[in-house]
């Protein structure tokens, strides 16, 4: 086991360099002049500009910035914003708002979403499965930013069970609304797929030999046939966590949250690429510690996987 955990952990370094390499090219690859914007409408003096741009060496090779930045990465330096501000006082700040929300809306398609697969799946055919199959494409055809308005329009001002904007009364209620938003789509996913896997392994073998032996039709499902249809549906929560990160950007902006994701979409409009750079990078580190958190699940929802 551990050693599969740091055989994992190894391997997770060059898929890190390989994406953080991507996104630095893409972000100081880009045309226009980050200390240029820094100045504004100003004439900045010369000097003032050549000591900047040696500052955050963007006087040097492209590839020799990365070098620099990986080398402060590895000593938990996530470099400097534009305005002399660790990038990681910026996280640190925003952080917990991002994750607040997006574990929000990890436990509600988690919860809901099984609960749904499972109550269609044990209905095969029936009007449970018929009305779950068609609400979940129903809301996988909506773009979530318009689910987002629609939500805050109905349960927030007409109905007022919501606080439509702002973090104002905390954790969890005011991320409730855009936590269930955040994660319908996923939700729906999940839902279909707990669903098909639970009808494709209530045929196995296995649960015909459980059945056989008088077990009571709970038991075989809690014990046997569920456990192993959640095999795919943890692979996709894993992948899905770092997803939701990403995804809160559009989320935050519209229900007005201080995360990373407004940090974020601040820092492209003035390019601060250093901000840009260090949030994306945290965004792949937690999607990665997820992929390796699920394959570590994988064994204890099911024995017969071996690490070796």
């Amino acid at each position: 086991m551990w050693r599969y955990v740091v055989r994992r952990l190894l391997q997770m370094v060059p898929v890190l360099i390989g994406t953080t390499l991507l996104i630095y090219l893409a972000v100081f690859a880009l045309p226009g002049d980050p200390i240029r914007v820094l100045g504004g409408d100003k004439p900045m003096p010369p000097s003032v500009y050549e000591a900047l741009r040696h500052h955050y060496h963007l006087d040097q090779p492209l590839i020799v910035q990365y070098g620099q930045y990986l080398w402060g990465l590895v000593h938990g330096d996530f470099g400097e914003t534009l305005t002399g501000q660790p990038v990681s006082d910026v996280m640190k700040a925003d952080w917990a708002v991002t994750a607040r929300l997006a574990v929000t809306a990890w436990i509600f398609e988690l919860v809901i979403g099984i609960a749904l697969g499972v109550w269609a799946g044990r209905r095969k055919g029936g009007i449970a499965d018929t009305v779950v199959l068609s609400g979940t494409t129903l809301i996988i055809a909506i773009p979530v930013f318009v689910l987002a308005y629609s939500a805050q329009l109905l349960f927030g001002l007409k109905l007022g069970w919501f606080p439509t904007a702002g973090i104002d009364d905390g954790w969890p209620y005011s991320y409730l609304l855009p936590g269930i938003v955040l994660g319908s789509t996923s939700l729906a996913y999940i839902a279909r797929l707990t669903r098909t896997s639970l009808v494709e392994n209530s045929r196995a073998d296995y649960v015909r030999t459980a059945v056989a032996k008088g077990l009571t039709r709970r038991r075989v499902l809690i014990r046997h046939t569920l456990r192993n249809s959640l095999i795919p549906v943890i692979t996709f929560l894993g992948v899905d966590l770092g997803s939701l990160m990403a995804g809160a950007i559009v989320i935050e902006g519209i229900f007005n949250l201080p995360g990373i994701g407004g940090q974020i979409y601040t820092a492209i409009q003035i390019k601060d690429g250093p901000t840009v750079v260090g949030i994306a990078t945290l965004l792949v580190l937690v999607y990665l510690f997820a992929n390796l958190a699920v394959d570590v699940l994988y064994g204890v929802l099911d024995p017969r996987i071996r690490y070796e």
